[in-house]
């Protein structure tokens, strides 16, 4: 393993300019909580500085197939189609593990073969999987936070619940199938559900990109060990959308030690999803998530 790679190792020449790089991310809890030990400056770097906003994930996702911003929070079943352009970092990931997603619709409805379901874009995870369940199924894409009331209006007659929706929901509504469920049935070896993780613009310096991953790993890793005090400053600046013991519950689920860096099996969980995909047509070619990695090993080799 490559040994950590700070400012202070670099030479003079690298900190006399300070690159600024945007990192989009969404507003749910995970990724405000994995972001803000950043914004709140408790991991600082001499060599960039970051400039944030939030936007919800389909909005990310095709701000990211535009190529807008530096780093960007996406859905992973996204990533195959940007690789080119950008690398996946190790950093800021989101998986299930024997949770996720749902897919709800009112207690009295009975779904039909093709029935009408809001999703929450077009290149979500949540999305590749239910059409992969689901194939004859209309499908209509809306914000995520307007889907259980298009279940509820009766615009559609299911939909598929994400983020901090999953926790509670009007009580009409059930749980016709947990995406858990799905991707089990799917990956047949009980991995962990991947849902989320950062993309980084392949045309920044290596030594710039390096360094951002390393500060973002940091970010997490200090996010997670002072969990109590950032998730109370996030709850005293009102940036969250549920109450503090929701908060907790939801970091635990999706911003938590699994969330610093990539493990194996994880690592093995988003080659399953990308071979997925690319058996059902979404992608122009099959990849694997290791190849497509920022290589942590060069700064080290060459200032050895």
């Amino acid at each position: 393993m490559s040994k950590q790679i700070h400012t202070q190792s670099l030479p003079q020449h690298f900190l006399s300019k300070t690159r600024h790089i945007s990192v989009a991310h969404s507003p749910d809890a995970d990724d405000l909580f994995m972001y803000y030990a950043l914004n709140f400056g408790w991991i600082d770097s001499d060599l960039v500085r970051f400039s944030a906003c939030a936007r919800d994930i389909q909005t990310l996702n095709d701000a990211t197939l535009r190529g807008e911003y530096d780093i960007s929070a996406i859905s992973f079943a996204l990533y195959p189609l940007v690789c080119d352009d950008y690398a996946l970092l190790r950093t800021g990931v989101s998986f299930g593990n024997g949770y996720g997603p749902k897919l709800i619709k009112k207690r009295t409805t009975t779904l039909k073969k093709d029935f009408k379901v809001a999703l929450s874009g077009a290149h979500t995870t949540n999305a590749l999987l239910f059409k992969l369940a689901y194939p004859h199924a209309r499908i209509v894409y809306k914000n995520f936070l307007d889907i259980e009331s298009s279940v509820l209006s009766g615009e559609v007659q299911a939909g598929v619940l994400i983020h901090e929706s999953i926790l509670s929901y009007d009580e009409s509504l059930v749980v016709e199938a947990e995406l858990w469920d799905i991707w089990c049935d799917l990956n047949k070896r009980n991995l962990p559900l991947p849902l989320g993780g950062m993309a980084l613009r392949r045309s920044l310096p290596l030594t710039i990109a390096l360094e951002c991953e390393s500060l973002l790993t940091k970010a997490v890793e200090v996010a997670v060990h002072n969990k109590p005090l950032l998730s109370r400053m996030l709850t005293e600046r009102n940036l969250i959308r549920v109450d503090s013991q929701k908060l907790e519950t939801y970091l635990n689920l999706y911003a938590n030690a699994d969330s610093i860096t990539l493990s194996a099996l994880q690592l093995e969980a988003l080659d399953v999803l990308f071979h997925l995909g690319f058996s059902a047509g979404l992608y122009p070619q099959p990849i694997t998530a290791q190849q497509y990695m920022l290589p942590r090993e060069y700064l080290t080799q060459r200032y050895s």
